[in-house]
């Protein structure tokens, strides 16, 4: 993983809506009118958060058509692992190309 992915996927996972999202889909693929109610926001707010995680490849969306011919936007979790110890962020961190904002 490149330090602007490790970058990205952290800033995805820094969000207590985005971790209940994954917590949801964790338990299978969802569409987007019932993951909203069942997480509880708006679908609006529910398609930024969804658009964040999709961009950091913790998810995948994938347009369907219901048995009445509705289009269904489903959802669900990719295969991502995660582990961080000081080595592998030390790796990532040498493949940075965002600029260091603390100059």
């Amino acid at each position: 993983m490149t330090g602007d992915e490790l970058v990205e996927m952290l800033a995805a996972l820094a969000n207590p809506i985005r971790l209940r999202i994954l917590a949801q889909l964790a338990g299978g693929r969802d569409y987007v009118s019932q993951l909203a109610r069942e997480i509880g926001v708006s679908r609006p707010l529910l398609h930024m958060h969804l658009r964040k995680l999709e961009s950091a490849g913790l998810i995948v969306g994938s347009l369907e058509l219901s048995d009445d011919g509705k289009a269904m936007k489903y959802y669900e979790v990719t295969d991502f692992q995660l582990r961080l110890n000081a080595s592998a962020i030390a790796e990532a961190a040498r493949t940075l190309t965002t600029p260091d904002l603390e100059k």
